[in-house]
């Protein structure tokens, strides 16, 4: 059985980190308050998504800071 990497968050790299959004994120309810990375094989992701869409977890709210630059986003 292969585990590899199927979603990797670097907290890092999030726009979002330290906010209220961040807070209320999937990374920060697995990880607790200061997250810093999330890595899932894809099992483990199917499983996220199905928490999520039951309402069981909260959603993730990454938004890359290179993915606001290179859109010309400000917030």
């Amino acid at each position: 059985m292969s585990h590899e990497i199927e979603l990797a968050i670097s907290c890092q790299d999030c726009v979002r980190r330290g906010t209220d959004d961040c807070r209320d994120c999937l990374v920060s309810f697995v990880l607790g308050a200061e997250p810093d990375e999330l890595a899932l094989d894809a099992e483990a992701s199917r499983v996220a998504d199905l928490f999520v869409a039951e309402g069981l977890v909260p959603h993730l709210r990454f938004v890359s800071i290179s993915s606001r630059r290179d859109h010309g986003d400000d917030q």
